[in-house]
């Protein structure tokens, strides 16, 4: 049982009863790199509220590859499809940086929705937004070169991590993007030499925000303006935007 104020942005949202409500069930759960959380076709069984870390939302493709369709940090929820009787998860879900999560059994949380009439509007605008980050991102993935991909992959994870350092290889990056393990080489080598970012051993320093914000695509900027339109009340990530 948990009595502080959560770190969960959507929770945060939440009334102290409504969240005490919730998080009376919920258990702190440790969140380690590429820990698989819910596999695609089954029932994930629980639903997680991410305190701090993030989670990739991969689809699949050919050949056993995967494809990074979607970033979950502590300004959303894992499992909410679920919740509307999709027990038969669309996507896979893995951890892609260490951190801890709330995490309560499905049907718990279902019940306790019924109950909660902001939290059921919450998992409405979640889930609008996550249709629209989706579908954003699959149309990314096709249409914008690999560089401003990464730049703005980096931002999504930069705004999720609690810090200008984490951890990922060239290889791993490459299969979130969909790209070949060279052209993530050349398009981080790019950000490298313009001392955008550094990159050593895995471990990526973002050293200039400002300039990574300029060799993004649109699509960055674009779902900042979608989680305002559909959850107006989260906080907005510190960037250079004019809101």
């Amino acid at each position: 049982m948990h009595t502080d104020q959560p770190q969960n942005k959507l929770l945060q949202q939440l009334s102290d009863e409504e969240q005490q409500r919730i998080m009376r069930h919920c258990k702190t759960v440790n969140m380690e790199f590429g820990q698989l959380l819910c596999e695609e076709g089954k029932n994930c069984g629980y639903v997680y509220f991410p305190l701090s870390g993030f989670i990739s939302i991969l689809t699949s493709l050919q050949h056993n590859q995967r494809l990074e369709v979607g970033l979950i940090g502590n300004e959303g929820m894992l499992g909410a499809l679920s919740c509307v009787d999709v027990h038969a998860s669309p996507v896979q879900a893995v951890v892609q940086g260490d951190g801890t999560a709330l995490q309560i059994e499905t049907e718990i949380f279902a019940t306790e929705l019924k109950h909660c009439v902001k939290l059921q509007q919450l998992l409405q605008q979640y889930l609008a937004f996550y249709v629209v980050q989706l579908t954003r991102l699959v149309c990314c993935n096709h249409y914008h070169e690999t560089e401003p991909r990464l730049a703005r992959w980096l931002l999504m994870t930069h705004d999720r991590a609690g810090g200008d350092q984490f951890f990922l290889t060239h290889q791993y990056l490459a299969s979130m993007l969909g790209v070949r393990r060279s052209s993530v080489t050349e398009a981080a080598g790019s950000l490298l030499q313009k001392k955008i970012i550094d990159y050593h051993r895995g471990q990526i320093h973002i050293l200039n925000r400002a300039a990574l914000e300029k060799a993004c695509c649109s699509c960055y900027r674009d779902l900042l303006d979608k989680q305002q339109l559909f959850l107006p009340d989260l906080p907005y990530p510190n960037t250079g935007f004019v809101r």
